[in-house]
């Protein structure tokens, strides 16, 4: 049986090499249900949030992780952000107009795009890095992008069907036991190449533990206890309110005099907030919103 919706970390005993598998299911579901997303679009949102809650997992700090693809193609914009208590939400933007039902391969829905990366942490510097989406799936370009950064060497693994999805991360840490640059290098190699063998379907329904066997029944791994991946969206009424002060007030008074209220969705869950006159008035001023 599957452990869905937990991310669930291992180590290679004697060895600098670690790893981390993803597993979504309902979380997915519930990120998806606010939107009527085609298939293809569906399926990459599930890869990418995997890939943000397998990525969350490396960095140690307190704060959100953002992942996004953007392109002039069918898909504008992907959009993942994952917090280091394991939620995300999730968006995209696409156009009817140029999306045909035959189009899954990751450069036709977003042709000459770029994969973005941003860390928001609670304390200390947003860092964000930027690089082309220029292999064939997803975790090629995640591939791309950490060998550009020269960070750790990580690898990821993704699959989705447009329901669940599931991730699988391997990363070299700082020597500390292999110091040999050739022992290292080998065994890197080694674990990647049996990870390469990886199937869609073992990833998406093989618990961890099994899955794990089959792959590396040679070595001594350390698993982890799993931890719970949930959907969770951080919009309010304050902070959506919040939202509305920036916008310019004669732009307020207008919508206002045409409908009565102002209606704001979150673009991530749907939810809407409607604010009154008498709501606009409290937060921007009486002043400023009377004729």
């Amino acid at each position: 049986m599957t452990q869905s919706d937990s991310a669930q970390r291992f180590l290679f005993e004697n060895t600098d090499m670690r790893g981390e598998r993803v597993q979504l299911d309902q979380s997915l579901q519930d990120a998806l249900a606010p939107h009527a997303y085609p298939d293809a679009i569906r399926t990459l949102i599930g890869e990418m949030a995997s890939a943000a809650v397998l990525l969350s997992t490396t960095l140690k700090f307190e704060g959100t992780l953002t992942l996004q693809a953007r392109s002039n193609g069918p898909v504008s914009v992907l959009m993942v952000e994952c917090t280091d208590k394991r939620t995300f939400r999730a968006i995209a933007r696409w156009d009817d107009a140029q999306l045909s039902p035959t189009d899954i391969d990751l450069h036709a829905l977003l042709p000459e795009g770029q994969l973005v990366m941003t860390i928001d942490p609670v304390k200390g510097k947003r860092y964000q890095g930027i690089v082309a989406l220029t292999g064939d799936t997803l975790g090629e370009c995640f591939a791309s992008y950490f060998e550009q950064s020269e960070q750790l060497p990580t690898r990821l693994w993704l699959s989705s069907n447009g329901e669940k999805a599931a991730g699988f991360l391997l990363q070299a840490l700082p020597a500390q036991v292999e110091a040999d640059k050739t022992a290292r290098a080998e065994r890197w190699e080694h674990l990647t190449v049996l990870a390469d063998t990886l199937k869609d379907e073992e990833q998406l329904e093989l618990p961890t533990e099994e899955l794990l066997h089959r792959l590396y029944h040679e070595e001594d791994i350390r698993l982890f206890d799993a931890e719970p991946v949930k959907f969770h969206c951080n919009c309010s009424r304050e902070r959506t309110g919040s939202a509305l002060t920036t916008i310019d007030p004669a732009d307020v008074r207008e919508i206002l005099e045409e409908s009565g209220q102002i209606d704001l969705d979150c673009q991530f869950c749907n939810t809407r907030y409607i604010f009154t006159e008498e709501d606009v008035n409290k937060l921007l001023g009486a002043g400023e919103t009377r004729h």
